[in-house]
């Protein structure tokens, strides 16, 4: 038996393992999902700036601010020695594994950095095979899920699947955003869907948006951590001034041609003066199309200051537009015939929906402190990140649609999800060892993110 020499790691199927006969797998992670590394043009070290505890935000606010290109439809790092890159190690899997795999993070096992980490671990112990069997998909989530760079990865890393496997149809595990990029797949890209892929299980996907928390944090910004480990993060007000110039946070807003249970909306309490002085509080309401107009209002003066200069940063409209159109290459997606497709969503959760800025004792008088006013949520069912209603309404012909107990992160390593998958794979436990893991630290929870 071997010898584990430092409990900080577990026991891992080695490749001297024989695979079992299983169709390949390959895992596509979501917004936020995937290691990012900043690689010097020509010369220098690669630094990983997502995702990172110590120095974050000031590598963060170096290496990843960005612009959007509407020429060229990229955004674009305001970093001009240095490009982001994706880490292709592992066979895909190093860069949604452990998102922060630093000795540090892997001592304390932070649970909530551990990403893919135990459904591959789980898959492993199935049978499955890196490298033949088994592969991920990590990308840049700052571009649209349609543009030809996360579109071509794709169809590459599905054809080295394939003929990996000996020509075996591929299976698919996608989680959140990592679905809309496979709807625009499957849209853009017909012939080699059908071509390469197999099953399809989805989880956690904000098919037709996830409206509260992408309406704060265009807004607001987003924190990743609560409590003393945010000291050591990126910061709320950093994380808004990339994300709102990201295609793919604008391409998860709520879908205004949905028919909601209940529209979305954003609530403001807003205090007016009149010419005579006197003044009037009111609570003004806009729903997926009006909210457009006060993100116009909020961000008009919003900018950051990058190498000396200042660079301006309002709401995107040309942004807007592309999402617009992504969303109609969304809506032509159809699976093909007799295909598989499975969807999980998260449930039981309080998940933010409605926001509110203000209250009629403070309301707010210029529209721009909004930017920096907590909201008030009102909440539907989810899983804290995803309503459910959004995530079961994915248009297409479901072999089933089953909703988990559990968070949006949580997911990825709940047991009732491996058990579906499992039974949907058709793949049993090959492995009966039990791994040395250790014992996950106590740490503030994690805030739901759109991923």
């Amino acid at each position: 038996m071997p010898m584990t020499l430092c409990p900080c790691f577990g026991d891992r199927n080695t490749d001297d393992d024989e695979p079992a006969d299983r169709d390949p797998v390959l895992l596509v992670s979501g917004m936020g999902g995937s290691i990012l590394n900043s690689k010097p043009k020509k010369f220098g070290f690669t630094t990983r700036v997502w995702v990172r505890f110590f120095l974050a935000d000031l590598e963060f606010r170096k290496k990843i601010w960005s612009v959007y290109n509407p020429d060229t439809g990229y955004t674009e790092t305001l970093d001009q020695k240095s490009d982001i890159v994706v880490p292709e190690d592992d066979h895909g899997l190093y860069a949604i594994d452990i998102l922060d795999p630093s000795l540090f993070t892997k001592c304390i096992h932070l649970t909530e950095v551990y990403h893919f980490h135990d459904m591959i671990d789980m898959l492993v112990g199935c049978g499955y095979k890196k490298g033949t069997t088994l592969f991920g998909y990590g990308y840049d989530f700052r571009q649209s899920n349609r543009i030809d760079k996360l579109m071509d990865g794709l169809k590459a890393k599905l054809e080295t699947a394939y003929k990996a496997s000996g020509g075996r149809k591929v299976n698919l595990i996608s989680h959140s955003m990592g679905g809309i990029m496979i709807l625009c797949f499957l849209s853009l890209h017909r012939d080699d869907f059908v071509k390469y892929v197999n099953k399809w299980i989805c989880l956690a996907c904000p098919f037709q948006g996830a409206p509260g928390c992408i309406n704060d944090t265009l807004l607001t910004g987003l924190e990743f951590v609560d409590g003393f480990e945010s000291y050591f993060f990126v910061s709320r007000w950093t994380m808004h001034q990339l994300l709102v110039e990201c295609p793919s946070i604008y391409e998860m807003m709520a879908n205004p041609d949905y028919k909601w249970k209940k529209q979305p909306e954003i609530h403001v309490w807003q205090k007016q003066t009149k010419e005579d002085g006197e003044s009037n509080i009111s609570l003004e309401s806009y729903g997926p199309v009006q909210c457009t107009s006060l993100f116009d209002e909020a961000l008009k003066n919003n900018e950051l200051t990058y190498d000396g200069k200042t660079v301006s940063l309002p709401f995107n409209f040309d942004i807007l537009e592309w999402a617009a159109g992504t969303r109609k290459v969304i809506n032509n997606a159809k699976l093909p015939d007799g295909f598989s497709f499975y969807n999980i969503y998260g449930t039981a959760l309080d998940t933010p929906f409605d926001c509110c800025y203000g209250s009629k004792e403070s309301p707010i008088e210029d529209l721009t402190d909004i930017c920096h006013t907590m909201p008030e949520y009102s909440y539907v069912d989810g899983d804290g990140t995803v309503p459910s209603e959004s995530a079961k309404a994915d248009g297409l012909e479901a072999i089933a649609r089953v909703g988990v107990a559990a968070a949006h992160r949580e997911l990825l390593r709940h047991e009732r999800v491996f058990e579906l998958i499992k039974k949907w794979l058709g793949a049993e436990p090959t492995d009966t060892k039990k791994s040395k893991t250790s014992k996950v630290a106590d740490a503030d929870p994690v805030k739901p993110m759109v991923l």
